[in-house]
């Protein structure tokens, strides 16, 4: 390569100027490559392409954040949040046990119209 093509410019537009740092933070608090890219003033696949292991961990750290608060309060005995996780975390379900009567005491069509779905009274 000689001297005079080194020192050329290459050719397109000028690589914009994107703090790092503040991809972070806004990726951190929930903010999408949309809406950073839109901040910037760039396309969404700049942010993209430029910050994908930094939007990757800050989103991460995101949801690791959001699980530590929510263990949080409902450690200190929230009701709500303590149902919701064990859902969430342990597999559990509400139980409804409807009870239709004895069954001994329908007729044959009462117990066709209710394996149907259908109002038996």
């Amino acid at each position: 390569m000689t001297a005079g093509r080194a020192a050329r410019k290459k050719p397109g537009r000028p690589r914009l100027a994107i703090d790092p740092t503040l991809v972070e933070a806004m990726a951190f608090v929930g903010g999408s490559d949309r809406e950073i890219a839109d901040y910037f003033g760039c396309d969404r696949s700049t942010i993209a392409k430029r910050f994908s292991r930094i939007l990757t961990k800050a989103r991460a750290g995101q949801r690791v954040r959001l699980r530590q608060k929510q263990y949080e309060v409902a450690m200190a005995g929230n009701p709500t949040i303590l149902i919701w996780l064990g859902k969430q975390m342990l597999g559990q379900a509400d139980q409804s046990k409807v009870q239709i009567g004895d069954l001994d005491a329908l007729t044959d069509q009462q117990l066709e119209a209710l394996a149907a779905g259908r109002d038996v009274s």
